[in-house]
């Protein structure tokens, strides 16, 4: 059991990072399409890692910059660009995808068509700047208040961000052209067990984030990534019956940007 755990664990690390888990390693985790499915559980744990490094980045780039007047600032933009390195700018596609099939199909099939197409529209550059520029201005806004709220922030936001999408797997159907679909070993529902893992996950991540956080600031946060994705699952549920890999992408980037937001809510009244 233990072992499947730690297999399950390496593959969502291997399928949702550009961290490399190759040769005799990868040869020991193995991959089958119900490994994949089953990796799911632990995507909050890859947003832990994702998150920790991304900290770190922003860390040493203050002990670096911090006394120069831009150096938040470099910090910000320079951790960020490292995320999206880090995931092989994997969410950020989905958001661009999304925001282009949304904006710009009328039907359902025409919608996940556009979806479908590797070329970035209007809307998907927009949402991507948007996006991008979000997280920068919000991580520097938060380094305002300390140090250790944004870094802790970059932490619990990963986790959160890659919690809520399982239950949008849960909840919703995968819609779609399946062979093609870039989620496609994931579009059967998860388990409940998948879930509590998952869960389990964010409220480890959540204990260690209270040490450093005001319950209130990761609360909030929490229920501002819950939000986000809530409304990017209502959308998605309206316009085309479902989800795609693509909405889950883009759920996650929403849920993400509004966790900071939740903390600055937090601040904002304390």
């Amino acid at each position: 059991m233990f072992v499947r755990f730690v297999r399950h664990l390496f593959l969502a690390v291997q399928f949702f990072t550009r961290i490399p888990v190759t040769g005799r390693l990868a040869d020991w985790v193995g991959f089958s399409p119900e490994m994949l499915r089953a990796s799911a559980a632990h995507f909050p744990a890859v947003g832990a890692l994702v998150g920790t490094l991304t900290a770190a980045v922003f860390a040493a780039l203050m002990v670096l910059l911090g006394e120069l007047p831009a150096g938040v600032w470099v910090a910000a933009v320079l951790s960020t660009a490292f995320g999206v390195l880090l995931t092989g700018a994997f969410h950020e596609d989905g958001l661009a995808d999304t925001a282009d099939g949304l904006g710009g199909g009328w039907t359902p099939e025409r919608v996940i068509e556009i979806m479908k197409d590797s070329r970035i529209g209007s809307y998907g550059a927009i949402a991507l700047v948007l996006a991008l520029l979000s997280k920068v201005i919000l991580l520097v806004t938060l380094e305002q208040i300390s140090l250790s709220w944004v870094l802790a922030g970059l932490l619990a936001a990963h986790v959160s961000s890659r919690t809520a999408p399982l239950f949008i797997i849960r909840a919703l159907k995968h819609v779609g052209d399946l062979p093609h679909s870039k989620s496609k070993p994931l579009a059967n529902e998860i388990s409940r067990m998948g879930l509590l893992v998952g869960v389990l996950w964010w409220a480890f991540a959540m204990a260690g984030v209270s040490l450093v956080l005001p319950a209130q600031a990761w609360l909030l946060g929490s229920l501002g990534a819950a939000l986000g994705a809530v409304a990017v699952a209502w959308r998605l549920q309206r316009r085309i019956g479902g989800y795609t890999g693509d909405g889950l992408g883009a759920s996650q980037q929403v849920a993400e940007i509004a966790f900071y937001l939740g903390m600055l809510g937090a601040a904002g009244t304390a």
